[in-house]
């Protein structure tokens, strides 16, 4: 299953209407994508983990989910500063490290911690299916949330389904090698999944029809107006102008 630690919680985020929260991260990430001053990416950053600390995120599982994207950051600063061209800033033997590759991989580094940050406290704080019934208010595509939830509760049952058939192999004394009889096992593997899956996908869509589906998903929770949305919708307001006015400063001065 797709763990959601930050899902369950009581804090003062998990309460805010969801609606708010996607909007929210949305135009956050796009501020925070087209800005370029250090002040205003700083600020970003630590919006971001004003966020994270009402969320009443974990620091050691925020650290756990940062650690794949921070080894492709690593790999930015071994590449950028000497690939770019610019002002010398240092120079190591034969390479040189640029002005202009230290503060776009700084840049980069900035941008992306604080929107996955943001995206941790905002949306990671609801479950997956609040989310797709979210984007249904949103009004986003029926056909692209409908395939979001569906795969989302089907995806764990063709990987039963695959260890299942991996199982049944391994009794038959299957050994995997280099040779055509593997490769025809493994073809056979794949169609067969491939079978299983559009025979569930029939009955579910049989059985969904027999429950009365007509096309949209009920959600039972409710999200009611409150002041703890205003008071959310406003630090939201004040927070992306903050970011906008840094970044207008930048062209100023």
């Amino acid at each position: 299953m797709i763990q959601e630690p930050f899902a369950s919680g009581s804090s003062w985020m998990h309460g805010i209407d969801p609606r708010l929260r996607v909007s929210g991260a949305a135009l956050y990430a796009v501020v925070v994508a087209v800005s370029y001053d250090f002040w205003a990416l700083g600020a970003a950053l630590m919006l971001s983990l004003a966020a994270a600390l009402v969320a009443r995120l974990r620091f050691r599982e925020v650290l756990r989910r940062l650690r794949a994207p921070m080894v492709f950051l690593l790999l930015l600063w071994v590449v950028l500063p000497w690939s770019q061209e610019g002002e010398a800033l240092a120079t190591l033997g034969a390479v040189t490290f640029t002005r202009a590759g230290v503060i776009l991989s700084a840049q980069i580094s900035l941008k992306t911690t604080a929107m996955l940050v943001a995206f941790m406290a905002l949306v990671a704080t609801m479950s997956v299916d609040t989310l797709g019934h979210t984007l249904s208010r949103l009004y986003l595509p029926d056909k692209l949330i409908h395939l979001l939830l569906l795969s989302y509760r089907y995806i764990f049952v063709l990987e039963q389904e695959y260890q299942r058939l991996v199982r049944a192999m391994k009794i038959r004394n299957f050994q995997p090698k280099s040779d055509l009889h593997s490769y025809r096992t493994y073809a056979y593997l794949v169609g067969m999944l491939f079978v299983r899956a559009s025979e569930r996908a029939r009955r579910v869509y049989s059985a969904m029809i027999c429950r009365g589906f007509t096309g949209r998903f009920i959600s039972l929770r409710r999200y009611p107006p409150n002041v703890r949305n205003r008071l959310f919708s406003l630090a939201a307001v004040l927070s992306l102008t903050l970011l906008v006015t840094l970044e207008w400063l930048r062209h100023w001065f």
